[in-house]
């Protein structure tokens, strides 16, 4: 895969280009601020941001309709049944003579 130029290198081949043109003659010429290159009158045509022309739409709303229709037969209507966690509780053990012994996890 070929990597794309790096400024640097951009900027080098700008630099030769520019080197190369005035070496055959050319001119550079400086506008001032605000000052186009082009006259008013002469401006060349601006390129057209939408070439496509505007369509009529078809209306699908039968067509999706008849899709959902045939989506919710193909799939079976059950109920989901969540079932809930028991909820834990601690509960103490205790001995003949009423003294803890330990404790324990009890789900209700």
């Amino acid at each position: 895969m070929k990597k794309p130029p790096t400024k640097n290198e951009l900027r080098q081949r700008l630099e030769r280009q520019t080197a190369a043109f005035l070496s055959e003659g050319g001119k550079v010429q400086e506008f001032a601020v605000g000052e186009s290159a082009y006259d008013r009158s002469e401006m060349p045509p601006a390129a057209p941001l939408f070439e496509a022309r505007k369509t009529t739409r078809t209306p699908l709303t039968e067509v999706i309709a008849a899709l959902d229709a045939r989506r919710a037969e193909k799939r079976p209507r059950t109920k989901i049944v969540r079932h809930r966690t028991p909820k834990r509780r601690r509960q103490v053990v205790y001995d003949d003579f009423g003294e803890p012994l330990r404790v324990i996890w009890v789900e209700e």
